[in-house]
């Protein structure tokens, strides 16, 4: 399948000529790369692009029903996240939480479309370093309450001892290199992406590229049994595989609530956990994680927020 659409493709999907292309890109913000010299185009982000410019979108036909007991999160995987997960299932034996792993982008498709209580993502702002205000705003109808879940490190997994010396995200253009890779859904592909843009490594000629697992645990599966060199990830997951990390920034994890599910008592039950006392030494059995601020309301354009 084709993952990226020259600059006629897309003329040609718009119906449009293809100097009005070059506009859209500027003034539209048209998602585009130039990663390779010329315009390329993310298949996936095009589409995305031409459903959130969509006005007068259809209200979903079958709402979330009212709580029953039974509180749905979606979005991107965390480790300590499944744990606390696993405490409220423990907590609150007669209420149950379930998770769907579908992303930082697909849980906000998820809240858009009314099939969860809570998304929780990491999605990178380019303009401004924030996360996840921009993203909402494009997907979801009204702005949702933002709490933070947890600071946490991103950065490359390596092989224990770093065989092959990697040093930078640069070090991934050396033809030796296999790499395993996050869905294009994720936040963490997201932000891979960025970093590969910014050390000008083409990402159609890296060994491994299009290799997606669908969890932060099952990238360092890859590496741990030789099948990758190297993929993104977070720290905690180097430390409970006991592989080498190098970290590239500290990012911030967020559940996103929509204003009509905020109150309802498993969602006020789940947000009681991360204030409770049993939550910190959690994240300390892991590795990477500042929980200082969970459970906290985060605002747009706030730079202690970040």
């Amino acid at each position: 399948m084709k993952n990226l659409l020259s600059t006629k493709e897309v003329a040609q999907l718009l119906d449009v000529n293809e100097k009005m292309v070059y506009g859209l890109i500027a003034e539209k913000g048209l998602p585009a790369t130039k990663v390779t010299g010329k315009w390329l185009f993310p298949k996936h982000l095009v589409e995305q692009w031409i459903e959130n410019s969509t006005q007068n979108f259809p209200s979903p036909t079958s709402p979330l029903p009212p709580y029953h007991g039974l509180l749905i999160v979606a979005g991107s995987d965390d480790p300590l996240l499944e744990r606390t997960l696993n405490l409220f299932n423990k907590t609150f034996p007669k209420h149950l939480a379930v998770y769907g792993n579908v992303g930082s982008f697909g849980g906000l498709k998820a809240m858009h479309n009314n099939l969860c209580h809570m998304a929780s993502s990491h999605l990178i702002q380019a303009e401004d370093g924030d996360y996840n205000f921009q993203f909402a705003e494009e997907e979801l109808s009204a702005p949702p309450a933002v709490i933070n879940f947890c600071f946490r490190e991103q950065g490359l997994i390596l092989a224990k001892g770093n065989p092959l010396n990697i040093r930078s995200v640069a070090d991934l253009g050396r033809k030796e290199i296999r790499v395993v890779n996050r869905p294009l859904a994720t936040g963490t592909r997201l932000l891979f992406d960025q970093h590969l843009e910014k050390a000008g490594v083409a990402a159609e000629t890296m060994v491994g590229y299009g290799n997606e697992v669908h969890r932060h645990l099952d990238v360092g599966l890859e590496v741990l049994f030789g099948r990758a060199d190297v993929g993104p990830g977070i720290r905690a997951v180097a430390g409970i595989l006991e592989l080498d990390f190098l970290p590239l920034g500290r990012e911030r994890f967020d559940l996103l609530i929509s204003r009509e599910r905020f109150f309802d008592k498993g969602v006020q039950q789940f947000l009681g956990l991360l204030h409770d006392a049993t939550f910190p030494r959690q994240a300390e059995a892991l590795t990477g994680y500042d929980v200082s601020q969970a459970g906290r309301t985060i605002y747009p354009s706030d730079p202690e927020n970040r």
